[in-house]
Order: structure tokens, then C-alpha cells, then sequence
């Protein structure tokens, strides 16, 4: 069912407001005349083909929207100045706390999110975390237009926002990383550069794909892998081994700290 309020997203022509908008009007979730983009250069990006709204001026957004979601960079928010107060402003930026948005917008019903880059092909997982003002209305809204793109989950805790700048906000980034070092090490072995990337996106992007299934645990298939005892058992044991875990969690803590800094930046 399509959402009876304005919705404006400001940064609208950006990777990710784009991206978000696409999947909400391809899913019905707004019509596109109740949908309101801004780009301050009018530049519409991949977002050019969406009949909707346009505008420079996001005062002239804010007037137009009951709803509002910021998609823009930290430095960017930091510079801008609308009065959001009696919207329903949602974030996708990281690490700017709540706090600070409603400080700069005068907004107190405020949601937190953090989608990722696979919003554009509708495979992004979206948590997000809604201050006390945010009403059981706006809570379903939240949660179907970003459902739009993807999965979405609710958390009790803003900190969490945090932590998820690492853990779904990297989107493709770390199973790319992980296609890259398999096909690095086939290539230093020998085999064709060709060869190496069809076989690592095979692994990554196909195999994988037994995960998705409801019921599979992915701490089941390891420990099933390797309770065979056969050759992937001797691969998971070595990089267990050397650290594969707390590789990951460094990664993880590094990408909340980075977020931490961005804000107070």
C-alpha cells in the first residue's frame, strides 16, 4: 500500500537516496508526486528517471514533506540548516547521533538507519533505531520503505546504529574482500586471472547462497564442514587459526570508531 504522506529525501540524487527512491516507487510503497528529491547541484543522478519532484532548495523540501530523510555525507549535514521540527526525520547517515540531528533540525521524531549499496538492487539489510517521539505509525512506515529495499529490523539501542556502520553498512564490501583474496591466491598458484575471478565470485555470490535459506545457521555449516574432516576442514582450521576471526572483529570496532570520528569531525 502506498504511503499516504509526502516523503522527501534530501541528497535525493546521491547512490544511496536514489537508490532508496527507485526501490520505494518500483515497490508502490509513494507515488512519485508525493515524493520530493533535492540535489543542490540539479544534477538527478540515477534518480532521473523517477517522475517526481525536484528542488535546490531544501527549505522548499521541508515545506513539501511530512517525512524527511537525510542522505547526505557528515561534512554536509554539518553545514546545512533546515527546520525539520514536527517531521518525521529519518537518517541514513553514519555516525551522527541522534542528539546532533535534532540540535540541527529541531526534529524529536527522529529514526536512525543503516542501509548499504545493495538498497540498489533491493538486497540490503537496513537496522534501524527509532527515538521515543517516533510514533507506531511512523515505526511501520520506517519499516516498509526501507523493506522496499531489501530487509529491515528494528533495534532497542542508537549505539547499535553505531556498530552496524561496520557490520551491514559495508554491504559487498567484505565478500568482495573475500572473493579478492581467493582469487589473489588461485592467480599466485598459477591459475588463469580469468579463471580466478569466475571461480571466486562462483564461491562468494553463488555457493553462498545455501545461507539465505531461513532455517540455515551459519555456525552449523562451519561446524559440519569441518566435523567432516575432509579438505575444507583443513582451509577453515587454518584461517581460523591464523586470526580470521579477529581480523574481522578489528574491522568491525575499526568501522564504529571511524564512524565516531566522522561525527565529532
Amino acid at each position: 500500500m502506498a504511503c499516504k504522506q509526502n516523503i522527501g529525501i534530501i541528497g535525493g540524487n546521491g547512490w544511496l537516496g536514489s537508490a532508496l527512491a527507485q526501490a520505494a516507487v518500483a515497490a508502490s510503497v509513494v507515488e512519485p508526486n508525493k515524493l520530493m528529491l533535492s540535489s543542490r547541484s540539479g544534477n538527478k543522478g540515477a534518480a532521473a528517471s523517477l517522475a517526481c519532484h525536484w528542488t535546490r532548495d531544501n527549505a522548499e523540501l521541508a515545506a513539501f514533506s511530512d517525512v524527511v530523510i537525510l542522505s547526505v555525507r557528515p561534512a554536509q549535514f554539518k553545514a546545512m540548516a533546515v527546520d525539520l521540527k514536527d517531521k518525521l526525520v529519518i537518517s541514513v547517515m553514519a555516525g551522527v547521533s541522534s542528539a546532533e540531528i535534532a540540535t540541527r533540525t529541531l526534529a524529536t521524531r527522529i529514526v536512525r538507519t543503516m542501509p548499504n549499496a545493495a538498497a540498489a538492487i533491493g538486497r540490503s539489510f537496513t537496522p534501524w533505531f527509532a527515538k521515543a517521539a517516533v510514533t507506531a505509525q511512523d515505526r511501520t512506515l520506517v519499516q516498509t520503505f526501507f523493506s522496499a529495499s531489501g530487509e529491515a529490523a528494528e533495534l532497542s539501542e542508537e549505539a547499535h546504529v553505531d556498530y552496524c556502520a561496520g557490520l551491514t553498512g559495508a554491504g559487498a564490501a567484505f565478500p568482495a574482500l573475500l572473493a579478492e583474496a581467493l582469487k589473489s591466491h588461485a592467480v599466485a598458484r598459477g591459475l588463469p586471472p580469468e579463471f580466478a575471478v569466475r571461480a571466486a565470485k562462483g564461491v562468494v555470490c553463488g555457493a553462498s547462497q545455501l545461507l539465505a535459506s531461513p532455517d540455515a545457521s551459519a555456525a552449523a555449516i562451519v561446524k559440519e564442514m569441518i566435523d567432516y574432516r575432509g579438505t575444507t576442514a583443513a582451509a577453515l582450521e587454518a584461517m581460523l587459526a591464523r586470526g580470521f576471526a579477529e581480523a574481522v572483529g578489528a574491522g568491525l570496532a575499526a568501522a564504529e570508531e571511524r564512524g565516531k570520528s566522522v561525527s565529532s569531525g
